[in-house]
């Protein structure tokens, strides 16, 4: 398929515009990558300005001896196991309703 005269001066009046085109892509892409390295960098900024959270938060209070020393994790599952048993024990166990709610105020 050959291009014809006529077809050529329709082109040529485009090439400008094309030109334009493609000048305006090529800022773009240069606009959208400056922009993200100005986002990632803000990013950046943020992590090393914010207060990190502890790592290892650990048991918690509950881990802490009155001696001051954490409790080794075996010590503290076997605490924890003793702690379900009795939980157990104690709703196996009959209870009166009316057990601690009354007051005796005779002398």
């Amino acid at each position: 398929m050959a291009i014809s005269p006529i077809d050529l001066q329709t082109l040529f009046t485009q090439v400008d515009k094309i030109g334009k085109q493609e000048t305006v892509q090529k800022e773009g892409a240069a606009i959208q990558q400056a922009i993200q390295q100005a986002q990632s960098q803000r990013l950046t900024e943020e992590k090393i300005n914010a207060v990190n959270e502890a790592q290892n938060q650990g048991e918690g209070a509950e881990g802490v001896r009155d001696g001051g020393g954490r409790r080794p994790e075996g010590e503290a599952r076997k605490r924890a196991g003793e702690e379900e048993e009795q939980d157990e024990k104690k709703e196996d166990m009959i209870r009166d309703p009316d057990l601690g709610k009354n007051i005796d105020v005779s002398l």
